[in-house]
Parts: C-alpha cells; sequence; structure tokens
C-alpha cells in the first residue's frame, strides 16, 4: 500500500490536503448520528437495533476521532523528539524532574517496544531513575488514542481529569521509586552502556510539507494497528449497550459499592487490550449507570500496567523494581478512581 505522506512532497500539496481533508473530515462527524438515526429508524428501540446503531455509529466516529487528533498530535511531536527530551531531563532534581518528565512523556513518540532502549538511554544519559520512572509510566498511561476517544465520548470535562490525574499519579510514582533508592534493582548492563557521540536531533530541518507528511503517516500506522482491537472493543461494547443488564454492573461495580474500584483496577492490571480496544467497553458501562471514577481507573490500569510491557522491561528491571512500579502505579490510580467518584 501507498504511503499517505508520499503524495506529500510539496508545500502546496500540503496545504492542499488539509485544506480537502479538514473539511470533509468535520462534514463526516456532524452527518455521522443524523445519517444512523434515519437509516436504522425505529429499530433502535429494539435490543438488537440499539447495539447496531451503537456499533456503526462509534466505529466511524472513533476512527474520526482517532485519525484526527493522532494527526495534530503527530504535527507537535514532529518539534520533539527522544533525545531532546533526555537532554532537557539529564541533571534534573527530584520533584521538578517528575513533573517535567511526566509532561515530556505525554508529547514524546514512546511505546511499549521502546521502552528497554528509552529506559537505557536516559539512564545512561545521567537522568535519574525515579525521573525516567514518571516518563515511562506517562507515555503509555496519557497517549493521543485515549485523549481522542474520551473527548469524543464523554467531553471535555472527564478528558482533562484524565490527562490531569494521569501527570498526578506518573509524577507521584517516579518520585516515590527515586526516593525508594532502588538504582541497585535496575540490571547492571544498563549503568554500563556508554552512548557515544553527540546525537543528532532528527527533527531539525522539518518543513510544514514534512510535518504534514508525518502526521498522514502517523495516521496510517496507528490506525492500521489499532482497528482491529478498536471493532472488537465497540462491537463487544454494543453487547453490553444493547443485552447487558444494568443492575448487574451496578452490584459488581456501581457507586454503593465500597470495593467497585478496587475491583475495576484488579480486572484491569492483567487485562491486555489499548486504549482503542477499551474506550467503547468503558463508554457502554457508562451507559449502564457505573460513576466515571471507577471506569477512569478501570481504563488506566489497563492501558497503563499491560503485561507485555512487563515483560519487555524484565530486560532491563529486576522483579522487585516492576512489582514496586506495578504497585505505586496502582495505588495511585485507585485513588484517583475513589476521588473522582467523591468529587463527580
Amino acid at each position: 500500500m501507498i504511503a499517505l505522506a508520499d503524495r506529500v512532497t510539496t508545500p502546496k500539496a500540503a496545504w492542499v490536503t488539509v485544506a480537502i481533508g479538514l473539511p470533509a473530515w468535520f462534514a463526516l462527524y456532524s452527518l455521522n448520528e443524523p445519517f444512523w438515526a434515519w437509516a436504522l429508524g425505529g429499530a433502535t428501540a429494539t435490543s438488537w437495533g440499539a447495539a447496531l446503531q451503537f456499533f456503526c455509529y462509534d466505529s466511524i466516529k472513533v476512527l474520526l476521532l482517532l485519525a484526527g487528533i493522532i494527526f495534530l498530535v503527530a504535527i507537535v511531536r514532529s518539534f520533539t523528539s527522544v533525545e531532546r527530551t533526555r537532554a532537557l531531563l539529564g541533571g534534573k532534581r527530584a520533584g521538578v524532574g517528575n513533573v517535567l518528565a511526566a509532561c515530556l512523556g505525554v508529547v514524546t513518540p514512546f511505546c511499549s517496544c521502546s521502552a528497554v532502549p528509552a529506559f537505557i538511554g536516559f539512564v545512561a544519559a545521567g537522568v535519574p531513575l525515579g525521573v525516567t520512572m514518571s516518563f515511562l509510566i506517562a507515555s503509555p498511561l496519557i497517549n493521543e488514542i485515549a485523549i481522542a476517544l474520551l473527548l469524543g465520548l464523554f467531553g471535555v470535562g472527564p478528558t482533562l481529569l484524565y490527562v490531569g490525574s494521569g501527570l498526578i499519579i506518573a509524577s507521584v510514582a517516579g518520585y516515590v521509586i527515586g526516593a525508594l533508592k532502588l538504582e541497585r534493582f535496575v540490571e547492571p548492563f544498563v549503568y554500563e552502556t556508554k552512548l557515544r557521540g553527540k546525537p543528532r536531533d532528527p527533527n531539525a530541518h522539518l518543513t510544514w510539507p514534512d510535518r504534514v507528511a508525518i502526521g498522514l503517516d502517523e495516521v496510517q500506522s496507528i490506525v492500521g494497528k489499532t482497528w482491529p482491537y478498536l471493532l472488537a472493543g465497540i462491537a463487544l461494547g454494543a453487547v453490553i449497550h444493547g443485552w447487558a443488564p444494568a443492575d448487574f454492573f451496578a452490584t459488581v461495580a456501581g457507586r454503593d459499592n465500597p470495593f467497585a474500584v478496587l475491583i475495576a483496577v484488579a480486572l484491569g492490571v492483567p487485562l491486555y487490550s489499548n486504549a482503542a480496544g477499551i474506550l467503547p467497553v468503558v463508554e457502554a458501562l457508562h451507559d449502564k449507570g457505573l460513576p466515571m471514577g471507577t471506569l477512569l481507573a478501570f481504563m488506566m490500569s489497563v492501558v497503563a500496567l499491560s503485561l507485555p510491557e512487563m515483560i519487555i522491561l524484565r530486560r532491563v528491571l529486576k522483579p522487585r523494581l516492576i512489582a514496586t512500579f506495578v504497585g505505586v502505579t496502582a495505588v495511585g490510580i485507585v485513588a484517583t478512581g475513589y476521588l473522582f467518584n467523591a468529587i463527580l
């Protein structure tokens, strides 16, 4: 398949792409809901009709949100790099460094597959362990997919709560890990790694057509990788929306159950998914009356503490440090869930 970015090689092509794509995006997004309401008509009063409308409407809405936010975030990210991030964090004291690392983790390209090289590079460059852990927690926890879907599904308020709580969790968890002085539980070869030469900044000479091309490539890459999870999650959400009894969820994880947040996080930690797959399920559970704090705690535990990432990090961290990382982060997520349930 030809990469979208291959067609954006000149300033004119870049601006034509934006000029056509932006109105088309808004038109599709605006017409999505009324179209499916018209197409399905009275069928939405039945369980299968409600489930079908949920699936069709959410599939298009989420894909549009995903593409739009990824494009914008990719352009923002084109102004930074892992090398710049590492340079900014080097030598920062605890506290300030943790907050800065968490903020940079949101906008710096990072995923589970790059956890090991990123960790080695940061520690070898002199970035403190706790500050590095704040970066590693924030990067998967607060990602553009989750922001895009939360914004479209629940609005500005819950999205800002998600971003703010994620930054606090990453900052505090990294600070605690740093204060515990757990450097001895990092595999020795990490500290023996030497960075040779000054890294070249790959973003130094990017033009706006280059940045538009990067955005299109990122959209094609991420949507291409996540659409199966996305549709699977929406399908499960549709089933919950159409048939699952609200009383069951209210009993297991409703506001009256004092252990609801603990149950949600305990279920989320071993569950492997991504934001694209889990957020449609969160939306369906929200429609059934589950409180937002419980749902955010569930989503954050799934996204931030995936089993594959723990396996990858085992190459550079000893089990005790991994357990501490999971435990401290999980406590922060649980506390956030209870706090949100109390104030929302």
